[in-house]
């Protein structure tokens, strides 16, 4: 077991990272990308490690390759999240949209390919940590603001700039459904099964009318989103900003 890198900072807590990863080249790219981003970085070279320091450090997020010795990455992004909702960062060098389809649906946060940039992984942290304080204020039934947007999921209303806004029970649903998940991709099974309940149906058109209804009442441009965001072949993210 690799002993923790300590990378922290001295004015904010440290953020508890976990990186699951069997090359300690990429291990050792992965914590320095995270230097000065006040993260304490926890090494595993395989999943019986990762599994095991997830369970006893329960870190603030996890960096998963999918190619591990011992098992799939896919099977411990599955484990882990039976009990955890720590974010959980995939790294993989295999690019399919089906793949990325499959890993989000067993849990996992975001998607990174090898090679990757240090600046776009960093960010991507970033989001999924912001992500994650998010859903605990969620959890705290407090009001959220999203830009000029401010939604009060206890009350289920929606207020942009000032002026009410109001959604179908339909809207709503699918609003919720994202802000569960804010700043990760949500694939079409996931929305068509929590919104309409597996229903039968078009799943892509009903996705794509309520989709287009929601963005004409959350977006200043709906033709140029910039909280409800389409990725492409996959689903669909609600962009929580800074």
């Amino acid at each position: 077991m690799t002993a923790p890198v300590e990378v922290t900072t001295a004015d904010a807590p440290a953020v508890r990272v976990l990186v699951i990863d069997d090359e300690a080249k990429i291990r050792h790219v992965v914590c320095g990308a995270l230097a000065g981003e006040g993260v304490t970085c926890t090494q595993a070279a395989d999943g019986a490690q990762g599994l095991a320091l997830a369970a006893a450090e329960r870190p603030d997020l996890i960096v998963l390759d999918l190619g591990l010795p011992d098992q799939d990455g896919i099977d411990v992004c599955r484990e882990i999240r039976r009990w955890s909702q720590a974010p959980i960062v995939v790294l993989s060098a295999r690019h399919s949209e089906q793949e990325k389809e499959s890993l989000l649906d067993a849990g996992a946060d975001d998607y990174v390919t090898k090679p990757f940039g240090v600046i776009e992984f960093r960010a991507r942290v970033r989001a999924q940590l912001r992500r994650a304080r998010i859903t605990r204020q969620q959890a705290s039934e407090a009001p959220l603001r999203l830009g000029a947007l401010t939604v009060d999921v206890a009350r289920r209303t929606l207020v942009r700039d000032g002026t009410p806004v109001h959604l179908t029970p339909t809207e709503w649903e699918l609003l919720l459904a994202l802000l569960r998940r804010p700043g990760r991709t949500v694939t079409h099974r996931q929305l068509f099964r929590e919104v309409w309940n597996d229903s039968y149906g078009d799943m892509q058109q009903y996705l794509r009318v309520y989709v287009a209804h929601l963005r004409k009442k959350i977006e200043s441009d709906p033709y140029a989103p910039r909280h409800l965001i389409t990725e492409p072949g996959v689903g669909y993210r609600l962009e929580i900003g800074d």
